[in-house]
């Protein structure tokens, strides 16, 4: 069975997943880039398209980048992840913050009370939009065959998973950054209570990664 896992996934280390005043221009919240400051030098985040043809870093936190996107078949992410669009779609001009050319590269679903019909971008990613998180994991786990589900966040959407037993492997990067305030990933969830384990512990660059499993990888079936 595909397994349904979150990578790269960065918190401060109050647990904050974003920052407050989520806007277009800062769609992390306030202070909510800093969290993702361990990533920006890699090679796989470079060659993802900020800056295509630089060289970037390799070791763990590169290592780690990788994982992400090992085995891959389809993606899941919540609409803010899509865009800072809310409420009914004004129109069909807004295609993902990536350009032309996502880093997907496979189907993606964008959970939305509002319907869209899919849009198909260069090289091979399709955003298709679904109402809810059975569903899109149903639509997901069809898409991606023999492969696996990447579950992109934003911090609603991991929390939703998180407490429904789907997630099988939750990858934590830990920031040294205080938010104080804004998106809380794991407040009021008991993760032991809900059959999860610390499998990894590993100190990057300026970053701690923290792998969480379900113990046996096995995900409830309906």
């Amino acid at each position: 069975m595909a397994r349904l896992r979150v990578h790269t996934f960065s918190i401060s280390v109050d647990g904050y997943g974003a920052g407050p005043r989520q806007s277009r221009e800062e769609p992390l919240g306030a202070g909510g880039e800093a969290l993702h400051e361990w990533m920006f030098p890699t090679r796989t985040f470079r060659q993802m398209g900020r800056d295509k043809g630089a060289e970037g870093t390799t070791g763990v936190d590169d290592e780690f980048m990788q994982r992400g996107f090992a085995n891959i078949g389809a993606w899941i992410l919540g609409r803010n992840m899509f865009g800072p669009v809310r409420g009914p779609w004004p129109d069909d001009q807004w295609k993902g913050w990536w350009g032309d050319e996502p880093p997907y590269h496979v189907p993606v679903f964008v959970l939305t009370r509002h319907p869209r019909k899919p849009v198909a971008m260069k090289g091979g990613t399709e955003f298709r939009f679904v109402g809810d998180i059975d569903d899109a994991l149903r639509q997901a786990t069809d898409a991606a065959g023999s492969r696996d589900i990447r579950l992109g966040g934003g911090v609603s959407i991991i929390r939703q998973y998180l407490q429904a037993r789907l997630v099988d492997e939750l990858h934590l990067a830990i920031a040294p950054v205080l938010l104080g305030s804004g998106e809380h990933l794991l407040a009021g969830i008991d993760l032991p209570g809900l059959d999860y384990e610390v499998k990894e512990f590993v100190p990057g660059n300026g970053v701690t990664h923290v792998v969480v499993a379900r113990r046996g990888h096995v995900r409830p079936t309906a």
